[in-house]
């Protein structure tokens, strides 16, 4: 396989429809691809940041067979690809600059590998996920005490803030405010998020959840102040946003996990979630982000 096999293009809507019916194909496995770029058409390209952001395809046989995209600054996203796959991709970027990979963990490692054959940059592990699935949902016991709602404009400074703490506790940049912003903006444009509150009306977790794209829907993110976890509350909220997703339409609910947190990873199988894939996240030291 030759790296020339891939097709990079800053064009958003010539790699939707060139790669529009591959992405489709398997919503689960390519719901980040989906979810951003649906974000990307209806929100603009600098709706992930001020940096253009980049797409590629790989054509075989005239078939789509793998794509990927990165909104600078952040790490490059793909599809799962095998070995000879990623290899050529990493051929292909090697005279870009990337800070790191997220995919279906087998191709992210396979990647990371070839970009330090090619580069001989470092790629470090970063984060293990797990992508679940909701089969039948389950409403967590005991339920708290309390009641959901759908966040309205009044709660963007509260959004705004919790955004900046979940990113923060992932560890990325939680300082981001224009990204943080940016994101209760999206989210309360289409009613995105839910919140847990407690019987006097307080505020005390929320759950989000991505546009309908493909027939799938992510919840993203789930968020508990610490001093307010082990309550019962992101179980409470993400039941009920997931089954606001299928209220919404969604064939497929899904959500991802760190799976360094069993807790997490415990509580959405509880509420009926099903492991589908793994994935990871590598960085590469020493690479720009731009």
């Amino acid at each position: 396989m030759h790296p020339d096999d891939w097709h990079s293009t800053a064009d958003l809507d010539a790699f939707l429809a060139r790669a529009g019916d591959f992405l489709r194909s398997r919503p689960d496995l390519h719901t980040v691809l989906l979810t951003v770029t649906e974000g990307l058409r209806t929100r603009g390209l600098q709706a992930y940041g001020s940096q253009a952001p980049y797409f590629g395809l790989l054509e075989e046989g005239g078939e789509v067979t793998g794509a990927y995209f990165r909104t600078p600054p952040y790490r490059l996203y793909l599809t799962p690809l095998n070995d000879a796959q990623a290899d050529s991709l990493a051929r292909h970027l090697s005279g870009r600059p990337l800070p790191g990979v997220s995919a279906e963990a087998g191709t992210a490692a396979v990647l990371a590998g070839a970009w330090e054959r090619h580069t001989g940059v470092t790629a470090v592990p970063h984060q293990r996920l797990r992508l679940y699935r909701l089969d039948t949902l389950t409403e967590p016991e005991p339920v708290p005490r309390g009641r959901p709602r759908i966040a309205g404009k009044g709660d963007r400074e509260l959004l705004v803030r919790w955004f900046g703490e979940f990113v923060r506790d992932t560890g990325e940049d939680g300082n981001d405010t224009v990204r943080a912003e940016a994101w209760a903006d999206a989210r309360l444009a289409f009613d995105g998020v839910v919140l847990w509150e407690t019987a006097d009306g307080t505020p005390v977790s929320m759950a989000g959840l991505t546009p309908l794209v493909a027939g799938q829907i992510r919840v993203a993110p789930v968020y508990t102040p610490a001093p307010l976890r082990g309550r019962g509350y992101a179980g409470a909220a993400t039941a009920e946003v997931s089954r606001l997703a299928r209220e919404r339409g969604a064939d497929e609910v899904l959500l991802f996990t760190d799976l360094a947190n069993p807790t997490s990873n415990a509580l959405y199988q509880r509420i009926g979630y099903r492991p589908t894939a793994d994935f990871a996240v590598y960085d590469f030291q020493g690479q720009s982000s731009s």
